[in-house]
């Protein structure tokens, strides 16, 4: 009875450790910094917001008439419980032709490896869809949410 008692005791204690190992330190899509690649930042390019003025919660105001104003819009940076998201649109013609992550959530690596594959999506969703209406990218739902929240924020300051 005492042998039976230990080996169930020593299996179920290796199950345990077993299910418990984390296997893979590799991001979640296996990509390396997507931000870092072209969808953060503006650095380089040289280009300057012409007929544009920052308003009151870093959101901007273009000139034109409404739905045609062409210029850069910041969204408000939404608060989510994982750190800020904030998103800049790029509008011409009246449609949303680029779409930046300023500020997304980097408070630890998993944060970094979830942003590496969710914005990228995030971006090509709010590209293809030219509103706010984008689907949550899964295992990224909180930032996802702050994302459509800053982005509806960049698209209602832009008046499109």
């Amino acid at each position: 009875m005492r042998r039976i008692t230990v080996w169930l005791l020593s299996t179920v204690a290796a199950l345990v450790l077993l299910f418990s190992y984390k296997t893979s330190t590799m991001g979640v899509g296996g990509e390396s910094s997507a931000i870092a690649a072209g969808t953060g930042g503006d650095a380089g390019t040289g280009s300057s917001t012409t007929g544009t003025d920052t308003g009151p919660a870093g959101t901007s105001t273009g000139t034109g008439s409404s739905g045609t104003g062409a210029g850069r819009y910041d969204g408000s940076v939404a608060q989510t419980r994982w750190g800020p998201v904030q998103v800049r649109i790029t509008v011409s013609g009246g449609k949303i032709t680029d779409v930046t992550a300023l500020q997304v959530p980097d408070g630890n690596h998993r944060d970094q490896q979830i942003n590496d594959y969710a914005v990228p999506i995030l971006r090509q969703s709010a590209l293809a869809a030219q509103s706010a209406d984008i689907d949550t990218v899964s295992g990224a739902t909180v930032t996802s949410d702050g994302y459509r929240e800053s982005l509806q924020a960049a698209i209602d300051a832009a008046h499109l």
